[in-house]
């Protein structure tokens, strides 16, 4: 392709999933382009209309009836999955449901709970499919899922209806319960109906969303924690593959996963779901102390029970052992500041006071089943 490749992106800005997906397509221009970009700030459905009007050599878009004729005229597209595509030689791109969920269940059962509940919207495929790992996940660690999905936008007539139906939710859950929102805008709507209900957050009621959308989790009261995705990166992988397609070379894919990264951690889970006051002395104290060498004897002392007593309750009520956990939020820990910092994997080290890099990069390995490098480099492109 001699002349510079005009590109359309069809992608919502009004939220960080997008903005951020974007992101990481011009990242990619910059490195590898560059490319001209066709977008307009308007309604997704107005903006593709015009696509029969404008001359690209590739697409990338929210699916849409209109890529059935944009594939007869053999224009390279991906899309970017709001529902199915129906259409099998399509590549897409979707959000990883089942390692959303898993990274739900991990969050709240690391705080304690054994109560679950999930709030989607019914209508979207990707809530459906987060609720039904949710649930599956949840089954076999032997506990319930409570959930509401609320009904199709058309079928009621305004949010205050909306509102009271998931206060009348709330009130019927067991307490206190652990909920995750399929994503930010609907945890931002749960944390509205627990004020209506008179429900305390998070002591009644623990509220987990997903994107991180930091302008509607710092807008939320109180502050909404949230799933942060590698949307970035995944925008990046997009741009690479298109960029083949448009060469007519061949991928090796049909399909970009987005997925969680790490835990963004505010105010609306900032809680022990657990009933021992020991346990929760010791967990405050693991969570003090991440960046030193902790022995399970050091924990031990911090409370008035024997090891085997404390031992065994870490079992009961977070179903792993004290050193477990320790190691599960070093790993939480070393994700945060991989994701978020440019620190180098050896001043992050330094910064934790761990002195054994490669003993962190095993154990970080077998808690997250990638290795340090690996894990920054799919987060980071």
């Amino acid at each position: 392709m001699a002349r510079v490749p005009r590109v359309a992106v069809f992608v919502e800005t009004s939220r960080a999933f997008g903005r951020n997906f974007i992101k990481g397509i011009t990242k990619y221009s910059r490195i590898h382009g560059p490319w001209i970009f066709y977008t307009e700030p308007r309604d997704l459905n107005i903006s593709t209309k015009n696509l029969k009007n404008i001359e690209v050599d590739g697409i990338i878009m929210r699916n849409s009836p209109l890529a059935d004729n944009l594939l007869k005229k053999g224009i390279p597209l991906i899309a970017v999955l709001h529902y199915s595509s129906g259409k099998k030689e399509i590549p897409i791109v979707k959000t990883d449901g089942k390692k959303i969920a898993t990274a739900a269940i991990e969050h709240f059962l690391g705080l304690g709970y054994s109560n679950f509940g999930f709030c989607g919207f019914i209508e979207f495929e990707w809530s459906n499919e987060r609720l039904h790992y949710f649930k599956e996940i949840s089954k076999q660690i032997g506990c319930k899922v409570h959930h509401y999905s609320g009904i199709v936008s058309n079928e009621y007539s305004d949010w205050k209806n909306e509102q009271k139906k998931i206060a009348t939710w709330l009130k019927g859950l067991p307490k206190p319960i652990g909920i995750i929102a399929c994503n930010d805008d609907r945890g931002h709507h749960v944390l509205q109906a627990c004020k209506l209900a008179k429900l305390r957050v998070p002591e009644d009621v623990a509220v987990l969303g997903v994107d991180n959308d930091e302008l509607i989790c710092e807008m939320s009261d109180p502050p909404l924690s949230s799933i942060a995705l590698n949307t970035e990166s995944a925008g990046f992988e997009t741009a690479e593959m298109l960029d083949r397609l448009m060469h007519k070379k061949r991928i090796h894919q049909l399909e970009i996963q987005v997925q969680p990264t790490h835990i963004v951690a505010r105010q609306s889970t900032d809680i022990f779901a657990v009933n021992d006051q020991e346990v929760i002395k010791s967990l405050k104290y693991i969570y003090a102390n991440l960046s030193r060498k902790l022995s399970v004897n050091d924990i031990v002392k911090v409370t008035t029970l024997s090891r085997r007593s404390l031992e065994c309750r870490f079992k009961k009520y977070l179903g792993r052992t004290i050193m477990e956990e320790v190691r599960r939020k070093r790993a939480e820990t070393l994700t945060k500041y991989l994701v978020e910092t440019e620190l180098s994997i050896s001043e992050i080290c330094r910064s934790l006071d761990y002195s054994d890099i490669s003993h962190i990069s095993r154990y970080f390995k077998k808690e997250k089943g990638i290795g340090l490098r690996s894990f920054r480099l799919s987060s980071k492109k």
